[in-house]
């Protein structure tokens, strides 16, 4: 078996075994989960090792033709834009089954799903046909369904409801665009990349246009983009916290890379609506982090958070150079890990106090003074902190947008102003002041619980510190993508 099919089977083959499992035998099923995606984690770290950055044509292509009339295929294979979010995905995945030892109805059933969820995010990333992308994006929707509805708060059913629709929505958009192109004669046996880069040199100008614009809506529910990001705050509030690691660090960055992927493919259709997804990006920014800084819940504060950092990401595709290129597949990366350690701290102190109301909060620096370090640390790098991954991103997405816009970036400014002032806000009602009575005997971060979150506390921080490995993996694939718009 090709290597990339080992990968994508570890987790498939995972949620099988645990359905002849018996659902009292949680020992078992925790292990069985906790084994399959630290399998995966470990064969991605392989292909990392030997993947080439030097390199932008796809490696460890696998082609097996399914319908050479419809040109379908299974075609799987990595490049500098899909490694980065293989790896993310399989760390996250294997972070969220880590620190599932909350869930206690329905074990069986929730890693199944969780497993599921794996799967279909690894083929999103993996897949080179369009057929077997929109299949994988569509494999998602189900696991993510019921682990809102089933395990997540007292609006779970809303929340599951709004997220189906608002995505299957966009879904829709998606497909009619992948229809439109599919009319045209392709030669590339199925290859979503080259099919689309095929037809975009055949499509009039005002087809290419509505065709990005199919795309931006699609892929934009995911993201989220404004005025797109309904579901949002409703799903990631109501999901359990594990779920929420996998929503907004990898779930997100699945409509960032379907974005990525096709204005490359449509560089005529993007030159024309370069305005537009520039207001939408700053727009986002400025809104997400102003929302964002009104809340009082914890979980809704990172879930706004996640519109404003999503909008640099789209800045940066926005910008169509180097620099943007470069600067949104780092923030991808780096709002991964912030965002799913924010969720992972947060959903940790909600089992704790069962609140997750900031004003309820103070002098935790001195009870969970680990824990304090450790959400501190990722407050900061959500602000863009110099040393973290946050920093990195942000100034190559705002180099990328002065080359192109030049003082519009003021308001880019802004938008990293506010972050900075909820970020402290946080940090002051959380962990300044005098410990309340209610507060002085909870329980610090225990073992499991310091690893999980420790890993990816290491991660903002060692890619801050030593980003030149995270941005050469994608540099060649970034190179060949700015090549292709201009």
């Amino acid at each position: 078996m090709a290597i990339l099919s080992a990968l994508l089977s570890i987790p498939a083959l995972g949620a099988l075994l645990l359905v002849f499992i018996s659902g009292q035998n949680t020992r078992l099923i925790r292990l069985i989960s906790n084994l399959a995606t630290s399998l995966v984690l470990l064969l991605a770290c392989y292909i990392a090792w030997q993947f080439d950055p030097s390199n932008a044509a796809l490696q460890f292509s696998e082609y097996y033709p399914l319908n050479p009339k419809l040109g379908s295929a299974y075609a799987l294979g990595v490049d500098g834009l899909s490694m980065p979010m293989l790896l993310l995905a399989s760390l996250l995945s294997s972070v969220a089954v880590l620190v599932s030892f909350s869930i206690s109805e329905n074990i069986k059933g929730y890693h199944i799903c969780l497993l599921l969820l794996e799967f279909g995010m690894l083929g999103v990333f993996m897949a080179q046909d369009w057929a077997l992308f929109y299949i994988f994006w569509e494999v998602t929707l189900i696991p993510l369904f019921f682990l809102i509805d089933l395990w997540g708060g007292k609006r779970r059913h809303a929340a599951s409801l709004n997220f189906v629709l608002y995505t299957m929505g966009g879904s829709v958009f998606m497909l009619l665009s992948l229809l439109a192109i599919s009319q045209y004669d392709l030669e590339h046996q199925g290859s979503m990349m080259a099919s689309m880069s095929q037809a975009a040199q055949s499509m009039p100008v005002t087809e290419q246009v509505l065709v990005l614009l199919g795309f931006l809506i699609g892929f934009g529910v995911k993201m989220p983009i404004f005025p797109l990001h309904g579901w949002l705050p409703l799903a990631h509030v109501e999901a359990p916290s594990p779920v929420s690691i996998l929503l907004s660090g990898i779930l997100l960055k699945m409509g960032a890379y379907g974005l990525l992927r096709t204005v490359v493919m449509l560089p005529v259709a993007v030159q024309l609506l370069q305005p537009l997804l520039v207001f939408l990006a700053l727009f986002g920014m400025i809104y997400g982090g102003l929302l964002a800084w009104r809340q009082i819940d914890l979980k809704a504060m990172v879930a706004y958070s996640s519109l404003s950092h999503m909008g640099v990401v789209l800045l940066g595709i926005a910008a169509l150079n180097h620099a943007g290129f470069s600067g949104a597949i780092l923030q991808m990366t780096a709002h991964g890990l912030i965002a799913g350690a924010m969720f992972l701290l947060v959903g940790l102190l909600y089992q704790r106090t069962h609140t997750r109301d900031i004003r309820t909060y103070s002098g935790l620096l001195f009870t969970m003074p680990r824990f304090a370090f450790l959400t501190i640390i990722t407050l900061l790098a959500a602000m863009g902190l110099p040393g973290s991954v946050g920093f990195i991103a942000e100034l190559h997405t705002i180099i990328g947008g002065f080359q192109q816009w030049s003082w519009l970036m003021l308001l880019f400014s802004v938008g990293i102003l506010i972050s900075a002032a909820y970020a402290l806000r946080t940090i002051n009602r959380l962990f300044m002041g005098a410990a309340k009575a209610e507060l002085q005997q909870i329980a610090d971060l225990n073992c499991r619980e310091l690893l999980a979150a420790g890993i990816l506390v290491v991660g903002i921080v060692g890619f801050g510190l030593f980003p030149a490995g995270l941005i050469e993996l994608s540099a060649a694939t970034v190179e060949k993508m700015v090549l292709a718009v201009k």
